[in-house]
């Protein structure tokens, strides 16, 4: 199972912006994540009190082409609004490389994202789930 539950507050830059830069980096963040409607998670881009945020989430059976579609999309946000900033976790319990008992978040601070390890909900058994 691929897990990924994240949010992004979408800004242009890190400074104060005009109302035509923060149009701008909606329109692109909404480029974005269009491609995300339709598949079977959550994917929603609105302007909340005059700020833009993303919310993604969902479940998928593996990681597959629809997973790394999410992730790249979280990234993408932080390169065409640079100023955006927020997190995902994720947990692919079939990851190769040893992190299956685990989530990742992915930290996204001025839109450069990085992959941090969880402390909080990890390891997964025993700390949210018990072992069979």
């Amino acid at each position: 199972m691929f897990e990924y539950h994240g949010w992004v507050t979408v800004q242009h830059s890190a400074s104060d912006e005009s109302d035509a830069q923060l149009e701008g980096a909606y329109r692109a963040a909404e480029d974005i994540v269009r491609s995300l409607m339709s598949g079977r998670g959550l994917a929603d881009i609105r302007i909340v009190n005059g700020v833009a945020q993303v919310h993604l989430a969902g479940f998928l059976n593996r990681r597959g082409c629809e997973g790394e579609e999410v992730i790249d999309s979280f990234c993408g946000i932080g390169t065409v609004a640079p100023g955006s900033y927020g997190m995902m976790y994720i947990r692919d319990d079939e990851d190769r490389s040893g992190l299956g008992n685990e989530f990742q978040v992915l930290v996204m601070r001025q839109g450069v994202t990085a992959v941090v390890r969880d402390t909080h909900l990890s390891p997964c058994i025993p700390m949210i789930e018990d072992d069979f």
